[in-house]
């Protein structure tokens, strides 16, 4: 009989206090909500090329990798987002309002999945607290804020005291939004999308799903969506100067409006003069009767001549006092073109 003998103390446990034990929990993963969004820059630190995404899950799987595929393989993961984002729908139609001053009758009523609000001063309120993306019925999303929260119901708000068409969002205000529309509370939850301008207007497929799921997985969520770069787009000119005769006689007309940034600095008070995102200045001015588009002038500075014998061509006969036309102005993007345009009727 052979034997070999052993220090039982390399094989003992080290005499310690107790351990607690631990299990790692699973979190199924089920489903989500995924919204991307082309909207104009928000947050100094974001590309202004690049969507937002936001999603929502229950339970929250921790992270949830962002796959792309110009096809239907070949999926790349370019990404992650750690945060759940706050998703709603309207309660009620947002019908129309006013821009650039508080809208005092409109009433926005929502319901959140998750998630509460509370009312703002008017000083938080200029800093961007209490912003929403509203979805139109074509899609689009005005930006509004909203000063007052009333709790109606569970997780459901009215909201009142808005900001409409908040970041060059203005064109949007006339268009219909209707119950049931989703709704995004602007937050840092909503995550660039990290792609190159190169890859605007091209149609992807993106898969979202936890983080170290392989993109082949079932359990992938698919979507399709064409990045625009709406946050390189240029702002709707304002301010467009009424062309008075002023006691001369009729003849030529200078029309002159203030050119906008989506620079987030452009609402500084204490700059001389605004910034000036594109390279050059570039724009179209479209004379109309009605909706007929009678010409189109161009022009590299913020007004146009709008000559005797160019309305005569148009109208047949020069303006006179009491006249009016619809105009349509557009500052053009060198990568883009247009961008949203003003449309208002001019009386001479």
């Amino acid at each position: 009989m052979e034997a070999i003998r052993t220090d039982r103390d390399l094989y003992d446990l080290p005499v310690t206090g107790a351990r607690a034990t631990s299990l790692a929990l699973l979190t199924p993963f089920t489903g989500a909500l995924v919204q991307f969004l082309d909207l104009p820059r928000l947050f100094d630190e974001d590309e202004a090329h690049q969507p937002l995404l936001g999603l929502y899950a229950q339970p929250w799987p921790g992270a949830l990798a962002v796959w792309r595929s110009g096809g239907s393989d070949g999926f790349v993961q370019i990404g992650s987002v750690s945060q759940r984002a706050s998703f709603g729908a309207l309660l009620t139609p947002l019908a129309p309002g006013p821009g650039a001053v508080f809208d005092l009758g409109a009433v926005l009523e929502i319901e959140l999945i998750e998630g509460s609000l509370a009312s703002v001063s008017d000083p938080d309120l200029f800093a961007g607290a209490n912003s929403f993306a509203i979805e139109t019925d074509t899609g689009g999303w005005e930006i509004v804020q909203a000063a007052h929260a009333e709790l109606i119901g569970e997780r459901r708000y009215r909201l009142t005291r808005l900001l409409r068409g908040i970041r060059g969002t203005e064109h949007l205000i006339p268009a219909p939004k209707s119950p049931g529309n989703r709704v995004l509370v602007i937050t840092s939850a909503l995550v660039p999308v990290p792609i190159a301008i190169s890859d605007l207007g091209r149609s992807w497929n993106w898969l979202i799903g936890p983080v170290g799921l392989d993109s082949a997985e079932p359990r992938m969520i698919g979507v399709a969506h064409t990045p625009r770069g709406e946050g390189l787009r240029p702002f709707a000119p304002v301010h467009v100067a009424q062309p008075f005769l002023r006691g001369r006689l009729p003849g030529d007309y200078t029309i002159t409006w203030i050119r906008r940034d989506r620079d987030l600095s452009a609402d500084s008070w204490e700059l001389a003069e605004i910034p000036m995102s594109e390279a050059s200045e570039a724009y179209e001015v479209e004379i109309l009767q009605g909706d007929t588009l009678l010409r189109m002038l161009t022009s590299t500075i913020p007004s146009v001549l709008y000559s005797a014998a160019t309305q005569s061509a148009d109208f047949g006969r020069v303006l006179a006092p009491g006249d009016t036309i619809r105009l349509r102005i557009f500052q053009r993007s060198a990568l883009l073109g247009r961008g949203a345009g003003t449309d208002i009727i001019l009386q001479f």
